[in-house]
């Protein structure tokens, strides 16, 4: 069997593709490699920048949104996409299982994963990339946050709930995050900044116990249970080496998904653009949609 696209990733720009995708009437699937996943989306606390829906929790949107492609009768497939090529006008993805379906066309939102600090200890118990997760293991504890935008904030207030303190770490002097979360935080008496100053180490036997910044030329060791890192995220685009262009890792594509590979589309935070939020994703999932019928239709 032969599809009209193969979607690959099921977070909210590839759920927002195959929306479009089964309305359009194509012979579409989506490649999930988690069973049931709604990408990252999933393990954000709150969500209030999103049209019309104000205050809604990650994992709530992300179920209706996978809710409303299910419902349109939208076809799962569970597997690890280990290679994507194209011969001739005919793609060929590569599951880990030895699966290799064929498509017309491919949109690529495979996402990204958090970006690690790369410092002696981050691999220590204790260190995590999910608050909403892992949050109420430090229940009453002090831990430290180490980010500067919108996560990295978002995060830190969510540990106020849980937590005795939160020490907020950040490389510059200023928060790239949303003004209104930056006024939150600054007001915020469970909160301590520590502002122009980089991790250098993570400390502890067993789990975390302290981490150790350089602030200023002069280092502090802070009496931490937990470290939870949002200093950005790596593009997962390994697989598509040598297909198509690629700028620091993202794909390089513009608005209308189209990559320098024909046929292969770019949607969500793998595509070079200056913001990624849930809604930019999601208009990359309908504007891959809109490329993928005209490239269906050769124009």
């Amino acid at each position: 069997m032969t599809y009209d696209v193969l979607i690959i990733g099921s977070g909210p720009a590839g759920l927002s593709a195959a929306v479009y995708a089964k309305r359009a009437q194509m012979k579409a699937a989506v490649i999930e490699k988690e069973f049931m996943g709604t990408g990252q989306i999933a393990l954000t606390d709150e969500i209030d920048n999103y049209l019309g829906l104000p205050g809604i929790s990650g994992y709530d949107m992300g179920e209706a949104f996978r809710g409303h492609a299910e419902k349109l009768g939208v076809e799962f497939i569970d597997g690890e996409v280990i290679g994507v090529a194209k011969d001739g006008g005919l793609f060929t993805v590569s599951l880990g299982d030895g699966t290799a379906l064929e498509s017309r066309t491919v949109i690529y939102a495979a996402g990204a994963e958090h970006r690690k600090l790369g410092v002696a200890g981050d691999d220590l118990p204790g260190v995590s990339y999910c608050a909403v997760c892992d949050g109420s293991f430090h229940r009453g504890k002090t831990v430290a946050v180490a980010g500067g935008g919108d996560t990295a904030l978002g995060d830190a207030l969510y540990l106020t709930k849980l937590c005795e303190k939160v020490y907020l770490i950040h490389r510059r002097d200023e928060f790239r995050a949303n003004k209104t979360v930056q006024e939150k935080v600054r007001e915020c008496e469970k909160i301590e900044l520590v502002l122009s100053a980089k991790v250098k180490e993570i400390r502890g036997s067993s789990k975390v116990e302290s981490i150790v910044v350089d602030q200023g030329g002069s280092e502090r060791e802070l009496a931490v249970s937990g470290v939870f890192t949002a200093i950005g995220s790596v593009p997962n685009t390994a697989v598509l080496e040598g297909l198509c262009e690629l700028e620091g890792g993202y794909i390089k594509a513009g608005e209308d998904g189209r990559t320098s590979c024909e046929g292969l589309f770019a949607a969500g935070d793998v595509r070079t653009k200056s913001l990624r939020q849930i809604v930019t994703a999601v208009s990359d999932g309908a504007n891959c949609v809109d490329s993928v019928e005209k490239y269906l239709l050769g124009e």
